[in-house]
């Protein structure tokens, strides 16, 4: 599929089929058991992923299904830098050339790994320059297939393997699904894993645009000038249209966290489950320690990213 490719929709059958991809290459990521202060849910730990994040699963169903005049041509695709990951792994592995337009600020750990996968990383000025247009021009010029980081249905159906493995592990179907949303990617690919749970996104303060849409039953922009943020990876300024006819269905309400709220999480992770969580992969967990989204036995809270500088980290894990 090309750049210019129109899109369908993404559905539960293709969820499935992400998901047996996944099992043939990967194992599933741990459901660990959380208890706090005598509420007791289950974190499902994408931050162990090869590449960090869970979005190795949107990237891997979506290069698998290039046709081979598709894969010689390439792949472009627009990231802060876990989709970036993603997507350059995935490369690799099937012998495709990957070029990635991301960010100059984008964490340095982020930049690196993408090369070190062999991909091409194009910077551009994330609050000056417009980097959808960068890539879809860039793609255009090369005859390569564009990669969405969430507004893509493969991308959309591969993030929902995930939920696919928690609902094997659990035994069950999860009641709850807290997750930590950016373009609404994992969030729509979950809902469509997972049909009877409740799913709530859970964005940085500031960068609610999901949060905004379901509100208003309309897509929304978070707006020229949003706040600083910690979460790199979830800096989406609006959700797209195949993403919010999922999200619509499925999400009554969005949440959002405080820098505070995230850094709580953060710590907790680290200390109580040894998990190293970015800013952006502890949103969902910081809304659940915030008591801000209610749990259950059979909620399941996503640790969606673990791609942090250390030295940032290490700023995180000093009191404030």
């Amino acid at each position: 599929m090309t750049a210019l490719t129109p899109m369908r929709n993404p559905d539960a059958a293709g969820v499935a089929r992400a998901a047996a991809k996944m099992a043939q290459i990967l194992p599933p990521t741990p459901l660990l058991p959380v208890e706090h202060e005598g509420r007791s849910f289950w974190l499902k730990a994408e931050c162990l992923q090869p590449v960090g994040a869970f979005k190795i699963r949107g990237a891997w169903h979506r290069l698998t299904d290039l046709s081979d005049e598709e894969r010689a041509r390439g792949v472009v695709a627009v990231s802060s830098g876990n989709h970036a990951q993603g997507v350059a792994w995935a490369a690799r592995r099937l012998g495709i050339k990957a070029a990635i337009v991301m960010p100059a600020d984008a964490p340095r750990l982020k930049l690196e790994r993408t090369r070190e996968q062999g991909a091409e990383v194009i910077p551009y000025d994330r609050m000056r320059e417009n980097r959808e247009e960068i890539a879809q021009r860039l793609a255009a010029e090369r005859g390569a297939a564009y990669v969405h980081a969430f507004a893509d249905p493969w991308v959309i159906e591969g993030q929902g393997s995930a939920g696919i493995e928690i609902a094997a592990q659990l035994g069950r179907q999860p009641s709850r699904l807290v997750v930590c949303c950016g373009g609404g990617g994992l969030t729509a690919g979950l809902a469509l894993a997972c049909p009877t749970a409740e799913v709530i996104p859970v964005e940085p303060e500031g960068w609610d645009d999901v949060a905004r849409s379901l509100a208003s039953g309309t897509i929304q922009s978070v707006g020229p000038n949003p706040p600083p943020t910690s979460c790199d990876a979830l800096q989406t300024f609006a959700t797209a249209p195949i993403n919010f006819a999922v999200l619509k269905q499925r999400c009554a309400f969005g949440l959002s966290v405080t820098e505070a709220e995230t850094r709580v999480a953060q710590r907790f992770a680290f200390s109580r489950l040894r998990l190293v969580l970015e800013p952006g992969g502890a949103v969902a967990l910081g809304a659940v320690l915030a008591g801000k989204a209610a749990v259950d036995d059979d909620t399941v809270v996503i640790a969606s990213g673990g791609n942090t500088d250390p030295a940032d980290f290490a700023a995180v894990l000093r009191p404030d």
